[in-house]
């Protein structure tokens, strides 16, 4: 057996300390400002950034959830949280954030993106705007990234359809999806890397509650399986099980939002206990592998989150065989894809259409052994928003699919989302 990279003293954050010029001391040492409102968008942010290890936030909203700050606090250790509860509605409020050089502003009131936006051009910070909209029968989510010398037109698009605070659209999917594409902007300031040079946006067609009954196997239990298991919550799906052989490993917790405190515990037993006690979901766990005899009979729909191309082939050739709906989705350090597979319309699997075929073929290293260690001593850079943005991806195709459209497959990659 090949011995295992020696880690780095903080082996929380292992995996993106492996991606080619990251900067974890800029991260580190920034103070961000978040302005929030009374929904869950600020409180996924707070989330995500610090299990990303940015350890200085300063929010100003009516309220932060309680128990995604509490996540976030036992996630990352060295996060002080700053609340501020309140409305950004007056420019002294604006001093909170002095030592700030980056505001992201997710609030649903025209007031506050004034005032970001003002303060940004006076003082030369930068603003994130990340919010969703309800327009007609399409609803959606819009980020851009602001600083001094860029007024142009399409600041417009950016304004909430109120001035002030009051009831607001909101959903926790697209939150999901909003709060990971926010934290990518920031990430690149910090680092000063180029951020998106367009308005980031996703929508759809306004979809009703889906069915809380409808029976749904989650295979992967991984960074990708808990934000599907959070967004699948959020949207009320209930009868969630989680299947995955792997127990929790220091190393996951930079964006594995739920396995705090649980190192060496398993994973799929751990989601589904965390997602029922917080959610009131009716998840279970089981402890295994996916392999070609296990039985899919009793689900709907199969969401595919593992992190290997073999499985996901026995994935598509189980589903089409057995007639099943499959959601596919996979991620690297900057790019993903949701790929849908609907036997009632035909079409290739994700395996046929991805060619993962071919790339296994090509790797000409034998027999494929799975094993608990793999991801320990085959380590791969990996990081928070990718995932959670195609995890929304993923969750809001499943609502579709229960909804009765054809989701359209979703290709991500450095802030654009694309058919």
């Amino acid at each position: 057996m090949n011995q295992a990279r020696p880690l780095p003293s903080n082996h929380r954050l292992d995996r993106q300390l492996r991606i080619a010029g990251w900067n974890q001391t800029a991260l580190e040492r920034a103070v961000i400002g978040v302005v929030g409102d009374d929904d869950l968008l600020a409180s996924l942010y707070v989330l995500s950034a610090a299990a990303l290890g940015i350890n200085r936030l300063i929010v100003v909203a009516p309220r932060v959830d309680a128990t995604l700050a509490g996540m976030a606090r036992k996630l990352n250790p060295e996060l002080s949280l700053a609340v501020v509860e309140g409305f950004y509605s007056h420019p002294r409020v604006g001093d909170l954030f002095s030592d700030c050089p980056v505001i992201v502003d997710l609030s649903s009131y025209g007031l506050a993106a004034k005032l970001a936006f003002e303060k940004a051009f006076a003082e030369g910070r930068a603003v994130i705007r990340g919010f969703c909209v309800a327009d007609g029968e399409s609803q959606s989510l819009r980020v851009f990234t602001y600083f001094q010398g860029r007024e142009w037109r399409e600041l417009e698009q950016m304004w909430p359809p109120r001035n002030f605070p009051g009831p607001h659209f909101d959903d926790g999917v697209l939150d999901i999806i909003a709060a990971g594409l926010a934290l990518e902007e920031t990430k690149n300031l910090l680092m000063g890397h180029r951020v998106s040079t367009e308005i980031i946006s996703y929508g759809r067609k306004q979809i009703p509650p889906p069915p809380k009954d409808l029976p749904i196997l989650i295979v992967g239990a991984g960074a990708l399986g808990n934000f599907v298991g959070l967004g699948l919550a959020l949207s009320g799906f209930a009868d969630l099980t989680f299947m995955d052989p792997d127990v929790v490993d220091p190393t996951n917790l930079n964006r594995q939002i739920f396995f705090y405190e649980a190192v060496g515990q398993s994973k799929a037993e751990t989601l589904a206990d965390r997602l029922n006690r917080y959610y009131g979901t009716m998840a279970q766990g089981r402890v295994e592998l996916f392999r070609e005899d296990t039985p899919i009979e009793p689900y709907r729909v199969v969401i595919d989150c593992v992190d290997n191309f073999e499985t996901r082939i026995v994935l598509s050739e189980k589903a089409k065989a057995d007639g099943k709906i499959l959601i596919s989705g996979g991620t690297g350090v900057s790019a993903g894809q949701v790929v849908v597979f609907d036997p009632a319309r035909g079409g290739p699997t994700p395996a046929e259409l991805l060619g993962l075929y071919d790339i296994v073929d090509r790797r000409n290293l034998g027999p494929y052994q799975r094993s608990r260690e793999a991801c320990i001593y085959q380590p791969n850079p990996a990081i928070i928003m990718t995932n959670q943005i195609v995890a929304g991806l993923m969750v809001d195709a499943c609502r579709l699919l229960a909804a009765g459209e054809q989701p359209p497959n979703l290709f991500y990659e450095r802030g654009v989302i694309r058919i």
